[in-house]
């Protein structure tokens, strides 16, 4: 027979109250508890959040759920509301004789900006045109977006924006 130890710990409380909303978090009462006696678990964890789809399907494209964005020669802001979201897509760069075609994903507050992802062509006469695909994820505070800014008819990135989860973590099915 094992012996049964009483844990006290809010940041294990939160999230079991988080993941378990239908069963109201432990309720009045009860404590969470360990045991050094073994015991088979099923885990029931995607049904309890109330999620049934797969991760990387959960992270999928829908008619309903995406934004599309076509930038070129232009800064343009693509995400401003608040949580996570993936962003793909291809960027385009034409060799140009005039002009160095650099494509830049930033985030910014509207006073700090950092740049995430940024794409350029050299003008390399042995290279016309480069294609790129972008696929990444970010988070977005209150405040914050994501913006795309081109330099050049000769840089485009063409792609979807979704919104994959709000800011705390809750999964936004497509």
């Amino acid at each position: 027979m094992g012996q049964e130890f009483f844990v006290k710990s809010t940041t294990l409380e939160d999230k079991v109250r988080q993941i378990l909303p239908s069963q109201g978090g432990l309720g009045a009462g009860f404590d969470l508890s360990a045991s050094t006696q073994i015991i088979p678990i099923v885990d029931l964890t995607e049904s309890a959040e109330g999620s049934t789809l797969r991760q990387d399907l959960q992270t999928s494209f829908s008619l309903n759920s995406i934004s599309a964005h076509n930038v070129a020669n232009a800064t343009t802001t693509i995400v401003n509301n608040t949580g996570y979201f993936r962003i793909y897509g291809v960027a385009n760069l034409l060799a140009s004789s005039t002009t160095a075609p650099i494509l830049g994903f930033n985030l910014t507050d509207g006073v700090t900006t950092k740049k995430v992802l940024e794409f350029n062509q050299l003008g390399n006469p042995n290279v016309n045109n480069l294609a790129n695909i972008y696929d990444f994820v970010v988070l977005l505070q209150a405040g914050e977006s994501l913006t795309i800014n081109s330099n050049s008819v000769n840089a485009r990135a063409r792609g979807l924006s979704r919104q994959i989860a709000d800011l705390d973590g809750n999964l936004v099915n497509p």
